[in-house]
């Protein structure tokens, strides 16, 4: 889940990278044509980049708000949690006298078979 939540994250920080990289590209068109002053075009800038940042940071804090409370609704656990499950579990380990055992591998998955569905067969023409 939270590779989903970094993927997501990445993938919109580079579209507004690259949104950032092109209204940059046309400010610096507008100076050079004359139609921005150099100071005008490096607050526009400026702007942009310093309203990006926040809203980017405001946009990451809401994200991963929602996706608490959606992990906190389905009842997952977190990364604390099970990492304390596991430092118990060493320590009943030690208190028995038991080795340590290693956390069974997850199966692999299966791929998906194809099911053919059953082919319904035409009724015989009869001849009248």
């Amino acid at each position: 889940m939270e590779d989903l939540f970094k993927k997501f994250v990445y993938t919109s920080v580079g579209l507004v990278s690259t949104t950032v990289e092109k209204m940059q590209g046309q400010v610096e068109k507008l100076v050079s044509e004359d139609k921005l002053s150099q100071e005008e075009g490096k607050k526009i800038v400026d702007d942009l980049f310093s309203g990006t940042e926040s809203k980017a940071k405001e946009f990451e804090t809401r994200l991963r708000n929602i996706v608490e409370e959606v992990m906190t609704r389905m009842n997952f656990a977190t990364q604390s949690q099970i990492q304390d499950l596991e430092a118990r579990v060493a320590e009943l380990e030690a208190q028995a006298g038991v080795e340590k055992t290693e956390a069974p591998e997850a199966p692999a998955e299966k791929p998906a078979s194809k099911k053919k569905a059953p082919t319904k067969k035409a009724p015989a023409k009869t001849e009248a």
